[in-house]
């Protein structure tokens, strides 16, 4: 049995010191939405409590879906960075970017350079870039993926892109796996399905997203960027689990749930591959983290999308 953790949106903070100079650009409106709502909400304890209560799980990785800092400043791009190293090695430790991480533009490549030893493949001998994606681990019998969909945006927006030179490289990682027999984990930020976001904050690239993972195969999509604990379904026939998470550093009574983090199990059973889905998080203001869910993922679906 191989157990994965999957947390993401961690928004770590507080905010390193920022100059004027920073803030004109798409800047100014996340500082200022910073300042009157994730400020409040968004806290390090938090994310120290499920951390902690993710390495007495006794987990074999962990898996990163982005956002983990909230305007790309350098300061917080280094924070992240040391981060980072306190959550594992980058052996044992697989991160994809998030929008937020591509909040300004030059902002993606130097998360890449920071962050590389957590996002790039086996026997990677290059340098990290937006090249680089979808990378390809493989630890045990599991094959981690990791898509990238960041990208810098106009202000007010906050969409992701997974375009066709990605989608190419992507097809080919399935297939190879697929003929491998692994067990095949796609991590990416935004929700490859329709209708879980609204269009400011959507993936554009859904419909190459799922055409690819129904002809070339996968057993568990999990994304962040929602900050809520999701779980939809690509396919009629062999239905892909699609998994989303709470924010991991979000506090209690806020919009969207306290933080989480999934606990997935995997195992191979004649037919393929068993997935039991555990989501723990914070129930009140005692920060103790508890189950909240337990259930196989082959079973109906909450939500689906063809």
């Amino acid at each position: 049995m191989y157990r994965l953790a999957h947390i993401s949106d961690a928004h770590l903070g507080p905010l390193p010191g920022v100059t004027y100079r920073d803030l004109a650009s798409k800047r100014v409106l996340g500082y200022v939405n910073w300042q009157r709502n994730r400020r409040r909400t968004m806290h390090d304890a938090i994310i120290d409590t499920l951390v902690t209560d993710i390495k007495a799980s006794d987990v074999d990785h962990i898996a990163v879906t982005g956002d983990l800092v909230n305007l790309a400043l350098d300061g917080e791009i280094e924070m992240a960075r040391l981060w980072l190293e306190t959550l594992g090695a980058p052996h044992d430790v697989s991160v994809v970017p998030g929008n937020h991480d591509a909040y300004v533009p030059g902002a993606f490549d130097k998360a890449c350079r920071a962050w590389a030893p957590w996002m790039c493949g086996d026997g990677a001998n290059h340098a990290v870039d937006r090249h680089s994606f979808p990378y390809l681990r493989v630890r045990g019998e599991i094959a981690l993926i990791g898509v990238s969909t960041a990208r810098a945006t106009a202000p007010f927006m906050a969409n992701g892109f997974f375009e066709e030179q990605q989608g190419a490289r992507l097809a080919r990682l399935l297939e190879e796996t697929g003929r491998r027999d692994l067990c095949r984990v796609i991590l990416i930020h935004h929700p490859p399905v329709r209708g879980a976001l609204a269009q400011h904050k959507r993936l554009f690239g859904i419909k190459r997203f799922q055409a690819i993972v129904r002809e070339h195969g996968a057993d568990l999509v999990l994304h962040g960027h929602s900050h809520d604990p999701t779980l939809y379904w690509i396919g009629r026939v062999h239905k892909v689990p699609v998994v989303g998470v709470a924010a991991a550093g979000q506090g209690l009574g806020g919009r969207h749930p306290a933080a989480q983090y999934n606990l997935l199990d995997i195992g191979r059973v004649d037919s393929g591959w068993r997935i039991k889905l555990s989501r723990r998080g914070l129930t009140g203001p005692a920060l103790t983290p508890a189950e909240l869910l337990t259930m196989e993922l082959g079973a109906e679906p909450e939500k689906s999308t063809a």
